[in-house]
């Protein structure tokens, strides 16, 4: 399947949202909101549940479903305050010694005016630096689109992998094609440019593992896909728990240090 193949797959309103997931994976969730700064976004769900009781902070984009819950999740694109709601559970998860899941599926960061004054790009790299060094077991699964610092500042984990059909690039494919050739119509020959799909990330070692979907994407088998999505994280809970804090941190600081190192990007 080509890349822009996958990326109609992922876009698709059928698929599977952020609640979806919750519902079918954990029991007694309570969500959350507010940023404790007078703020909240819809674009950001994040609360505490149960995996087969084990108490777990869960935190994701929401898109929404018909146009009107759409606009207001601002269609999966977060504000500031989003990501600094998804900080401020990050560290009460931390401090409680609650493993942290993160489902990520966003065409990006909000990108407007408003977000930028009220602090977009600082929330991001405070989000990203603080998920450097939690001290509890950290998973991120991309389930859609996976772009820009929108999806990284949730996605800095100790196992980060993707469902078969999700993508994650360093923007959209309509963005890169702006950019690249002033032109967004050429957005599938950028899909292949840019080696976004799941079985190329994991070749280049940025993923850890792909989570295979049935035939024509999650949305048509979505009790099939959830049964896979269980198990993958039973088992990679089972694999971190009974690791240190440091340990964990340890764990993650050198995982994305191994990325730097095989791409040049800092010296050995």
């Amino acid at each position: 399947m080509e890349a822009y193949e996958k990326v109609k797959i992922v876009r698709d309103n059928n698929r599977p949202k952020i609640d979806d997931y919750i519902e079918a994976l954990f029991d007694d969730f309570v969500e959350l909101k507010g940023d404790r700064l007078g703020g909240e976004d819809a674009g950001i769900i994040g609360g505490i549940g149960l995996f087969h009781n084990i108490p777990v902070t869960v935190i994701g984009h929401k898109k929404g479903r018909d146009i009107e819950e759409k606009v207001r999740c601002n269609f999966g694109m977060p504000q500031p305050e989003g990501y600094r709601k998804a900080l401020r559970l990050m560290k009460q998860a931390e401090k409680f010694s609650r493993p942290i899941i993160t489902f990520i599926d966003t065409p990006g960061a909000y990108p407007g005016i408003q977000a930028e004054e009220n602090g977009q790009s600082i929330a991001i790299a405070e989000s990203i630096a603080k998920m450097s060094s939690l001290k509890t077991p950290v998973i991120a699964i991309i389930t859609g689109e996976g772009n820009s610092g929108g999806a990284l500042a949730i996605g800095v984990a100790n196992s980060v992998v993707m469902l078969q059909n999700a993508v994650y690039s360093i923007l959209s494919p309509e963005g890169f094609a702006s950019i690249l050739w002033k032109d967004s119509a050429r957005s599938a020959e950028a899909c292949e440019i840019m080696k976004m799909t799941a079985e190329e990330l994991k070749e280049f070692g940025i993923i850890d593992r792909v989570i295979p979907e049935p035939k024509g994407g999650i949305q048509t088998n979505p009790r099939r896909g959830y049964e896979v999505i269980d198990k993958f994280l039973r088992r990679e809970l089972k694999r971190y728990i009974g690791m240190s804090g440091n340990a964990l941190a340890k764990h993650r600081y050198q995982k994305f240090r191994k990325i730097d190192r095989k791409f040049g990007m800092i010296k050995k």
